[in-house]
Order: C-alpha cells, then sequence, then structure tokens
C-alpha cells in the first residue's frame, strides 16, 4: 500500500511540474498590479465620490447591482471628502482642488434633493 501511494505522489508531483513548466510563470500580485490604476490623491477622491454616489442612490451597488439609498453613510463620506478639502488646503494641485470642489459640490447637491424628497 505504501508502495501504491509513492506511485500516485510521484505521478502527481511529475504532472505539477509539467504545467508549472508549460505555464509562464505569473504571480498574483503581478497581474493585479497591472491591471490597477495609479494611486493618486484625484482616484483617492474619486473612489469616495463614487462610494457616496451609490449611497445617494445615483449608481447601482456593485455587489446587488440594485440602487439602495443610505444618507447617512452618504453624509458621512461627503463630510470626509469635505475634511480632506479644509486639510489639504494650499497643497493641492489646481486640478485636484478644482476636483474636489465640483465633487462636494455635486455631491451635496444629490444630497440635499435625496433629504428634501424624503421629508414630502
Amino acid at each position: 500500500m505504501e508502495e501504491e501511494k509513492k506511485k500516485v505522489d510521484e505521478a502527481w508531483k511529475e504532472q505539477a511540474e509539467k504545467e508549472k513548466k508549460e505555464k509562464p510563470e505569473e504571480t498574483p500580485q503581478s497581474s493585479q498590479e497591472e491591471k490597477l490604476p495609479e494611486a493618486d490623491f484625484s482616484f483617492f477622491i474619486t473612489t469616495l465620490a463614487v462610494q457616496a454616489s451609490i449611497a445617494l442612490g445615483a449608481m447601482a451597488n456593485p455587489v446587488t447591482q440594485k440602487l439602495e439609498v443610505n444618507l447617512s453613510q452618504a453624509k458621512l463620506i461627503i463630510d470626509t471628502l469635505g475634511v480632506l478639502k479644509v486639510k489639504t488646503q494650499g497643497n493641492l494641485s489646481s486640478e485636484e482642488d478644482s476636483l474636489l470642489e465640483n465633487m462636494l459640490y455635486e455631491l451635496r447637491m444629490q444630497y440635499l434633493a435625496q433629504t428634501k424628497g424624503e421629508q414630502k
């Protein structure tokens, strides 16, 4: 029985070695890095704005594929963007500053529209 087990293990090892030689070496990390955009301030605030838009129901939740409204979460993210605006004042490029200002305006207007609609 021990000899039979060794044959199975050896066959498995040989198959694994063969597949390894046939397949070009690619680490999971290197393939993911190629697909990711460059991490910068604009990308960071854009991801926050997308999350706020999802919480406002302006975009479908990527997990459920449904429009879902969560005003408390939207407010938290919008307030976080506001804090970033204050804390980074004077340290942003004109493009970054303009992007953040425009995002905040749009998100705040969407939030106000949602809260006014909820009060009626």
